[in-house]
């Protein structure tokens, strides 16, 4: 079975990776996987949480307040604990001289890090989900953005499709236990409540 199930996702990597691989990918997704770690996508945050506090009142501020301990959780748990727990190969690494896979398409260093989950997607779709839940009229506009990450982390050859998918699965997790632990706080403390759009 599990042997069936990587063949899966072999094949759903190198959709990504090569089927799909074109000039316009290759320029762009080594750009978008990192960029939230470049100048310009540490502004551009900075921007948004800036404005949240300044201008997004009760609602703006409890966003990112919450964002706060969700993206550390999120980061540590898939990048410190699960990683270490699997340490599941990069589909770009080579061991011992012999390449996890063949003919991989790498756009980016493949990193020492372990493959399995991906905290880009982790990380991606935590922020996403919360997002989503304050603000349901941003919510496919997150979505589609934590998506696009995901993706790139694949296209770019650096994680499987399976990484992207537990790192997701991590990210919406925790976003649900931010959320319902803030849920049995504004039980407690009406004040702290607000309304979502």
């Amino acid at each position: 079975m599990s042997e069936i199930l990587y063949s899966i996702d072999k094949a759903i990597f190198y959709f990504c990776n090569q089927t799909v691989s074109n000039r316009l990918f290759d320029f762009v997704m080594p750009r978008i996987t990192d960029w939230n770690l470049s100048w310009y996508g540490l502004l551009f945050f900075g921007i948004i949480f800036a404005l949240l506090l300044w201008k997004g009142g009760k609602r703006g501020r409890t966003t990112v307040i919450l964002l706060i301990p969700l993206i550390i959780l999120s980061d540590q748990t898939s990048s410190q604990l699960l990683k270490s727990l699997f340490v599941r190969p990069r589909p770009c690494h080579i061991i011992d001289g012999t390449p996890v896979l063949d003919n991989v398409h790498l756009l980016v260093p493949c990193g020492a890090g372990y493959s399995f989950p991906s905290s880009h997607a982790a990380n991606n779709f935590a922020f996403a989900a919360l997002i989503s839940f304050f603000y349901r009229k941003w919510r496919w506009i997150v979505l589609s953005y934590a998506f696009l990450m995901g993706f790139s982390r694949i296209s770019v050859g650096v994680h499987y499709p399976s990484d992207v998918a537990g790192g997701a699965l991590i990210g919406v997790l925790f976003a649900c236990i931010i959320i319902t632990i803030w849920k049995i706080l504004v039980k407690e403390y009406p004040s702290i409540a607000v309304e979502n759009s």
